[in-house]
């Protein structure tokens, strides 16, 4: 995908003028002025990628190609680098999560007591795999390696909330409660 000539690259004079290309992204999502206001706060500077990429996640709720893309050209780095830090670190997604999220610890001291049939229980019940939301939108299941509450196992994060010491019924009845019928 390429960029549309009337953005302004880092680095040039155009970006500190204030005229309507330097803050107006063509498609006239707002979203892309607060990124952009983002980028000049760290003065477009490829070392702020973390804090550009959570900001973008923050406001779009996930960091599709294009929006990876836009990123890649603002802070002038390579396209592989910013997919590279978006793929490593898991708390972001690279696609659109649920309004609910249940996340499974699967770390040792929760698979031992039982955190792979607690999360074959969700999938089954939800009717997706971890890392799929389900077809209405409302639910997203996902996995973590460690949540470091082992002394909970097997814990469980339902909306940033843990809860330790969750049975399989407990935690299919939590998240069947926020699907539509």
């Amino acid at each position: 995908m390429g960029f549309p000539s009337s953005l302004p690259e880092p680095g040039s004079a155009a970006r500190h003028m204030p005229t309507a290309t330097a803050t107006v992204h063509p498609s006239g999502d707002k979203r892309f002025k607060m990124l952009d206001a983002t980028m000049k706060r760290h003065q477009y500077e490829p070392d702020a990628l973390l804090e550009v990429m959570h900001s973008a996640q923050g406001l779009f709720g996930y960091l599709e190609d294009d929006l990876l893309l836009y990123v890649a050209h603002r802070l002038k780095v390579p396209p592989s680098r910013v997919y590279g830090v978006a793929t490593f670190y898991n708390f972001f997604s690279l696609k659109a999560k649920g309004e609910h999220t249940c996340v499974v610890c699967m770390g040792t001291a929760c698979y031992v007591k039982g955190a792979a049939a607690l999360l074959a229980a969700l999938e089954a019940s939800a009717g997706v795999g971890a890392g799929h939301t389900t077809p209405d939108g409302t639910t997203s299941l996902a996995t973590a390696r460690c949540l470091g509450a082992c002394g909970l196992a097997p814990a469980v994060v339902f909306d940033d909330e843990i809860a330790g010491g969750v049975s399989n019924e407990a935690a299919v009845a939590r998240v069947s409660a926020w699907r539509r019928t």
